[in-house]
């Protein structure tokens, strides 16, 4: 009867099989592929983020060029993309969401994070069931007199024991194509375990230590791309805000200029009668200076904002320009103090700077690094088992049962004994090295970041002192401005003594606007090195970041300008 059956369903099993190399031929699409890689890159990451960072950011790596083919882009088009001539007048906030978005730098940062995300999916394809399935089909030159068609279809996995689990069905199918009933149809179940039991065991497996660090490895991923987020948005706003003094100092050296050739004027007017005629030729000579210094400023800044467009991604092309608010905010927040000392700023860094917390993480990979190889230099102990079940279409049999005399199984004990450790020692050897220079990185990346934080804080209260400085300078320049040309006109006075105060005018007002902005980015600095800046909230760049992290902080007050203050003698500092 199952041979009648068998025969009579031979074009039908043709015509299955006929399916089943098709779909396998065709399989998904390429579009299918990269959305399934995104779902599961995307998905590690919130899930590192939320166990890192306690909350998930939007994230994708698409750009502008993600939804179209690479063959449909050519360079012709990049070409003249470079050309675009638009004209967009930024705020400070939008350069940052126009940066986040074109920045090149930044989307390779991404990449580096997806990257991470793929290389864990990839470690963790093994630890899931694994399905294989292939076939053969052979027909010899007499055509279906004689033909036969093989398949296969296995599943593997790797356990978090260590060991290694396989199921497979081989089936071997004849009869089908050539009806003859010497021929057969048959079928191979086989099952396979091999487990170590002593070296390699669990935690101590290399290939599940692969595993573990590269879980590890997204952790650090994506704690340093949001200290490059943070880094980046600084960046940015430092930029921003430098390129506004550049625009602050040419004001005011269009100003000078002015001033000066307003003097000069006056005195060609007067020349011969009232003036000399050297004194003329000087303020003449200081007109041109002041001119050229103008000139100067006006293309160091467009050439400033050029390299700021590519920053931001923007072509060269693109005219841009900057809003002033931006700066008058800037002073009227005035010197935003860090009410901290360097003691406290550390601690506080050691529980926040995120790049400091995976070098201690580094650190920690290194000890299990030691654990696992010295683990390898012990008995090798593995259990190795297997079972097989044949079926036999041929022969009458109850297919709804299994026959246990038709199982056939084995197991063995492998035992491999610590005779010959030779590689295995001197990888152990290699390990312990490896510690000791991660414990020096730590230990380094420590003090370089006590040094910072020193180093910054030190520099936050000469750049408050530098600015108090120029206040009080820029004070006494222009009352000395107002003095010299009140006693030229007057005519106790010489020439050289007002170009010396415009000179000593025009320094002091850039260098009021310089150290406003270098306290600025001193401040901002300090508080990325210390893990306290928060670039996501609204004007991070005027926001007081200590208060609410430090314990005992109070909210940030602008420090008066003082008229006068008290300088330390040297030796206060130098002695013991």
């Amino acid at each position: 009867m199952l041979r009648h059956l068998g025969h009579c369903l031979a074009p039908a099993r043709s015509l299955f099989w006929t399916l089943v190399a098709g779909v396998v031929l065709s399989g998904c699409t390429s579009a299918q592929h990269r959305r399934a890689a995104d779902k599961e890159a995307y998905g590690i990451i919130r899930q590192a983020e939320r166990r890192t960072l306690g909350h998930t950011n939007a994230f994708t790596i698409d750009t502008v060029y993600s939804a179209r083919r690479p063959e449909d882009i050519s360079p012709e088009e990049l070409i003249d993309g470079r050309l675009q001539t638009n004209r967009r007048v930024l705020s400070i906030e939008a350069a940052l969401s126009l940066a986040v978005t074109n920045s090149r730098d930044y989307q390779a940062r991404k990449e580096t994070l997806y990257q991470a995300a793929l290389n864990l999916s990839d470690a963790r394809y093994q630890y899931k069931p694994i399905f294989d399935a292939g076939g053969e089909l052979t027909r010899d030159a007499a055509g279906n007199k004689s033909s036969s068609a093989d398949g296969k279809f296995s599943i593997s996995q790797l356990l978090l024991t260590g060991g290694r689990l396989s199921a497979s069905l081989a089936n071997g199918v004849l009869r089908y194509y050539t009806g003859d009933p010497r021929r057969s149809v048959f079928s191979t179940i086989s099952v396979d375990l091999v487990q170590p039991i002593l070296r390699g065991f669990g935690w101590n497996n290399p290939d599940i230590e692969t595993l573990k660090q590269t879980e590890r490895n997204v952790i650090y991923a994506v704690r340093n791309y949001s200290f490059y987020q943070n880094q980046f948005a600084l960046q940015i706003v430092n930029d921003y805000i430098g390129l506004l003094a550049q625009k602050d100092t040419i004001r005011n050296r269009y100003t000078n200029f002015l001033g000066r050739v307003q003097a000069s004027r006056r005195l060609e007017a007067r020349a011969g009668y009232f003036e000399k005629l050297a004194d003329v030729a000087q303020a003449r000579q200081a007109e041109l200076t002041a001119k050229n210094n103008y000139v100067n400023a006006l293309a160091n800044y467009r050439n400033s904002l050029d390299q700021f467009k590519i920053r931001l991604g923007l072509p060269l092309g693109e005219q841009i320009f900057l809003d002033d608010t931006a700066l008058d905010d800037v002073e009227k927040r005035g010197l935003v103090p860090a009410p901290m000392n360097s003691d406290a700023a550390y601690r506080m860094a050691v529980q926040r700077q995120l790049p400091l917390l995976n070098a201690i993480d580094r650190f920690e990979d290194s000890k299990r690094k030691v654990r696992i190889g010295k683990d390898q230099l012990r008995t090798d102990l593995k259990v190795v088992t297997g079972a097989s079940y044949d079926f036999n279409w041929n022969q009458p049999d109850d297919y709804t049962r299994l026959n246990a005399d038709k199982i056939a199984w084995d197991a063995q004990l492998q035992l491999n004994l610590p005779l010959d450790r030779m590689r295995e020692r001197n990888s152990y050897r290699r390990t312990l090295m490896a510690f000791e220079t991660e414990l020096r990185s730590l230990t380094f990346t420590l003090d370089t970041l006590k040094d910072s934080i020193e180093r910054g804080l030190r520099t936050l209260e000469q750049r408050r002192q530098n600015y108090e400085i120029q206040t009080n300078a820029l004070d006494v320049a222009n009352r000395r401005v107002a003095d010299a040309m009140a006693n030229l006109q007057a005519g106790r006075a010489e020439v050289r003594n007002l170009v010396e105060a415009q000179d000593a005018q025009i320094g002091a007002q850039n260098a009021v606007t310089d150290a406003l902005v270098q306290y600025q980015q001193s401040r901002l600095q300090l508080m990325l090195d210390i893990g306290a800046l928060e670039t996501e909230s609204p004007k991070f760049w005027l926001k007081d970041h200590v208060a609410g992290f430090l314990p005992g902080a109070r909210p940030a007050t602008t420090h008066p300008v003082t008229a006068e203050g008290a300088v330390t003698p040297p030796e206060e500092f130098f002695k013991n």
